[in-house]
């Protein structure tokens, strides 16, 4: 196995496999210092201001003279004078190809009464702003089942009782587009297929109105879905006894289900990457796309997300757009990211952490390229904004932020009643009230972190798997997670904290 691997004939770099140290030769090139692994190698001199390629894509621009063999990192590369903003070929609908013909396969479902089928079955209690938080975490806390064991011991056909709470819904504009989100995004969660029932508790005075909030989201209350504010109610003590009381009350019939045999077209699948490396667009985020191919074969569903984290790769969606306007739409959204940016005298470029650039990724750009294989190949069905519900199936994008917490959370408002996170930095992260899957891109990492890992995705990059044999494997982990078999991150108890509804706009 060579110590370094390459993607394609035309790029201008090399990936390590292990660190390479100087001296050593690839390709017939003398590496010139230390390259740690996942990091790229240059195969020739390139001139500053000249792009560099990776994936047979621009990655960057030189912004010095770059030998060679030599590391090629932040050091000596950048996103180029226009700030990532360079011309593309969008070739609306170019990549268009047949749909694949339909396969059948199955996992034991959850089917609510509406048609819908859920992987999960929880009780949600939900808070309408941070000032009913306390009170919405202690009403989920007395059914836990660790503190509490009691307190469900009837009910094993309920995964738990979950408050998620978030860190708004006051002093904000009643009408703008922070308001809209936060309300998208309550009314995706109360109505979530995994929910049998939510409790919402609000504080009474907050500018997020419960029934300002039913109305513009064409909700009401029923034996599914109850709200009550603290203030109304006569305090926290009293508002908890009232929550817990009406949770008590869901539970019988939330505990009167069943798995069944049901489809794979029912499963919605939300695409996370975070803790990114260099060995992500190799290993984890492609396997991933196979295993979405194969989602989509049977009918399923796939929401690429993190809208930052695709600026410089948006070409390679919109050649799969089945319309036009399906493309333009995604388009319109970049623009409203970069303009999002440039008023907060930020910048694209600025999405990197300090621990995509450790493990060698250098740019925005690059970072980008990586982040779509996690789509597949198939075509794109359809571009919503944050928390719209999805209605499409197939492979579909949501537009959200990059920040995973925020970015699953609109994709669970959407609908997902799963996701699937590539890490290759070791992501810690559970997603109620839909199991959430952690893919490793790199064995070194599986090693160090098994227990929050579910699949080790570093095979790949290993030479013992192929890339469509582990989208296989991810495809029939997701069809076992579905049926209700736990993942990592669920027998760890994540979920309940990592609800981050999107905040826009001025804090009053």
């Amino acid at each position: 196995m060579t110590p370094f691997i390459r993607l394609h004939p035309q790029d201008d770099v090399l990936i390590a496999r292990s660190q390479l140290v100087g001296g050593t030769t690839v390709e017939g090139v003398q590496v010139r210092g230390l390259v740690p692994p996942g990091h790229k190698v240059a195969l020739r001199d390139i001139a500053p201001g000249q792009p560099v390629r990776r994936y047979n894509q621009i990655i960057g621009f030189a912004s010095k003279p770059i030998a060679a063999g030599d590391h090629v990192h932040t050091h000596n590369l950048g996103v180029g004078a226009e700030g990532g903003a360079f011309a593309r070929d969008y070739a609306f609908g170019a990549d268009v190809k047949p749909e694949p013909g339909r396969r059948e396969a199955t996992f034991l479902g959850i089917r609510r009464a509406d048609g819908r089928v859920a992987t999960r079955n929880y009780i949600g209690v939900l808070s309408s702003v941070n000032c009913s938080a306390t009170a919405a975490r202690a009403i989920a806390d007395h059914f836990s089942r660790q503190s509490n064991p009691g307190a469900l011991a009837d009910y094993p056909n309920i995964d738990g009782v979950v408050a998620l709470t978030h860190g708004t819904g006051c002093g904000m504009d009643t009408e703008g587009l922070g308001m809209q989100l936060l309300e998208r995004t309550l009314a995706g969660y109360a109505t979530h297929a995994n929910f049998w029932g939510v409790v919402v508790v609000g504080l009474g005075c907050e500018a997020n109105q419960i029934n300002a909030w039913l109305a513009h989201s064409s909700l009401r209350e029923g034996d599914t879905l109850r709200v009550f504010n603290i203030q109304d109610t006569g305090g926290t003590r009293k508002t908890v006894e009232k929550g817990i009381a009406l949770v008590r009350e869901m539970l019988p019939a939330a505990n009167r289900v069943k798995r069944e045999p049901c489809g794979a077209e029912h499963i919605t699948i939300g695409l996370q990457c975070g803790g990114s490396d260099g060995y992500s667009g190799i290993s984890a985020n492609p396997a991933l796309g196979a295993a979405v191919d194969l989602l989509v074969a049977h009918g399923g569903t796939a929401i690429l997300s993190e809208t930052p984290e695709i600026y410089g790769a948006e070409h390679l969606l919109t050649r799969r757009a089945v319309r036009r306007d399906v493309g333009e739409k995604l388009i319109s959204r970049i623009k409203w990211w970069e303009d999002y940016t440039r008023i907060n005298s930020g910048e694209m470029n600025n999405n990197p952490s300090p621990g995509n650039k450790a493990g060698g990724l250098t740019t925005i750009l690059e970072k980008s390229l990586g982040a779509v294989a996690k789509g597949g190949t198939t075509n794109l069905q359809a571009v919503y904004e944050y928390a719209e519900p999805v209605t499409a199936h197939g492979f579909v994008y949501m537009d959200t932020p990059g920040y995973d917490p925020v970015s699953a959370t609109g994709q669970v408002a959407g609908g997902a009643n799963m996701i699937c996170f590539t890490t290759g930095r070791g992501s810690a992260y559970g997603c109620a009230p839909s199991p959430s899957l952690k893919l490793a891109t790199n064995s070194a990492l599986w090693q160090r972190q098994e227990e929050d890992m579910d699949i080790n995705c570093g095979e790949i990059i290993d030479g013992t798997s192929s890339v469509q044999q582990m989208g296989e494997r991810i495809f029939r982990l997701v069809l076992a997670t579905a049926s209700g078999e736990h993942s990592k991150s669920e027998r760890h108890g994540y979920g309940q904290n990592e609800f981050v509804p999107w905040q826009v706009g001025a804090v009053m």
